[in-house]
This record gives structure tokens, sequence and C-alpha cells, in this order.
């Protein structure tokens, strides 16, 4: 008994909104302390910031413990992938700030920042949605990469002898599309190829429309469709935390009286009868 009650006090503070939000508050303090010890500091300053980068690293690893002991076992814990994220997090933070493992603790506490996607729901739906649209991308990048090979090698047939430079090859080629699709001084690029042929401009037009217009749209859609239906599931999901266990007991009671006086009126009538 001693131990569900503990078990229950963990999850109401793992759950409650005040220790998320001090939890998230850490986080952007963790983050601030990280990008401060990319300035020259004051040495006394400095030495706070160490001292208080250990106190971010223990709370970090409280906050972990809070939530596994939380949760309904080693199983249900690591089924999740933002808990697995943030158990490597948390433990490579661990890792002491010396040796030859200064830079991979460095990165690991820089890394920590990440931790704010896994502490607000919209941010993790953000992050799912991209990963799940991943593949569909994959498709519309592969198209891409075709139409940038054909471009790339006919633009290395045609103007190589204008700048080899940027048209040498077709490997240069599809750079320097890549440079135009970015519209980073494309317009230079195209009057120097105008001077030899005049009509180049469809050239640069029809590629721009197809992967500036056209692709990045699909990109685009692909992306919001996946959002879409993460926004459905994560809304789902909150539904059911709302609701809550004692609403279900009183409508189950509420079914029962029911059923009760109904079974109570069939009596009364079959006597009747």
């Amino acid at each position: 008994m001693q131990a569900t009650g503990v078990l229950s006090v963990l999850k109401k503070v793992d759950q409650s909104k005040t220790f998320q939000g001090f939890v998230i508050f850490v986080i952007i303090v963790s983050a601030l302390s990280i990008g401060a010890h990319t300035y020259h500091l004051p040495p006394w300053l400095d030495q706070s910031l160490w001292v208080l980068d250990i106190a971010i690293t223990a709370f970090f690893l409280f906050e972990l413990i809070i939530r596994f002991m939380a949760s309904d076992g080693i199983k249900s814990f690591f089924s999740k992938g933002w808990n697995i994220f943030d158990t490597i997090i948390v433990i490579g933070s661990l890792v002491p700030l010396g040796g030859s493992t200064i830079l991979l603790a460095r990165l690991l506490r820089i890394f920590r920042v990440l931790r704010l996607v896994s502490m607000v729901p919209e941010l993790r739906m953000l992050i799912n949605a991209l990963l799940k649209a991943i593949p569909r991308m994959g498709y519309i990048a592969l198209l891409m990469f075709v139409i940038f090979y054909i471009y790339g090698a006919v633009g290395s047939m045609f103007f190589a002898h204008v700048n080899d430079f940027l048209w040498g090859d077709v490997s240069i080629a599809m750079l320097t599309l890549f440079r135009i699709s970015t519209f980073e001084s494309w317009t230079s690029i195209m009057y120097e190829t105008m001077e030899v042929y005049p009509l180049s401009w469809i050239y640069y037009l029809t590629f721009i429309f197809l992967t500036t217009f056209v692709f990045l749209n699909m990109m685009v859609g692909a992306v919001l469709d996946v959002m879409g239906e993460e926004t459905k599931i994560m809304r789902e999901e909150q539904a059911d935390e709302n609701d809550s266990p004692d609403e279900q007991t009183a409508t189950a009671e509420d079914i029962k009286l029911l059923n009760d006086k109904i079974d109570k009126l069939t009596e009364m009538l079959a006597k009747k009868v």
C-alpha cells in the first residue's frame, strides 16, 4: 500500500503543470548557460556557471528518475522514443568535462536544449510529423534530383565554354543549379549565358518554375498533410487523458441505476398483465 501511495504521488508530480513548467525553465537556463560559456567571462563568473551546470545536470537526473518511477515499468518507459532520447542526453551529460572527453561532453550538454522539444507536446507533434513526412519527401527529392541531373547535363553541354567554372561538368552544373534555385545572384549567371545564347532565359525560368515553385510546394504539402494527421492523434490522446476515472465510474453507475429501474418497471408491468 505504501509503495502504491508513493507511485501515485510520483505520477501526480510528473503530470503536474507546475513541475513541467519548472523543467522547461531549467532547460532554458541550461541553454543560456551554454551560450554564456562561448563568451570571455571573468573567472568568478565562469566558475559560477560550472557550478550551475552541475546543479542543472543533477536536476535533470532527478527529473528523469521521477519519470521512470512514475511509469508502468521499464518496458512502458522505454517504449516511447522521447524517453530514450532524454535518457541518452541526461546520461551523456554526466560525462565529466575534462581530458579527451571534453568535446563529447560539451556537445551532449548543447543537445540538452533539445529536451525542450520532448517537454512541449506541440513541438513533439511537429518533430513526429517531420519524421513521418521524410519518406514522402524522399520521393519528391528523388524526382528533384532527376530534374537537377537533366538540367545539369544540358547546362554543361551548352554553357561549359561560356563559363567552365560554373558549367564545366555535370556535378559542377548541378551545384550551380542549386545556387540558382536559392535565387543567389542567379540573374548574373543567366545574363552571362544570354550574351551567347539569347534564348537561354527559357532554360532558367523553366528550371526555377519546376524546382522552386512546384517541388517546394509539394514538400510543404507533404509535411502539412502529416501534420494534420499528427494534430488529430494528439487531440484524441488529450481527450482520453481528460476523461478522468471518476467520470467513467459515475457513468457506469448511472447506467446500472437505469438498468435497475427498467427491470423494476418490467416486473410491475408483468404483474399487472
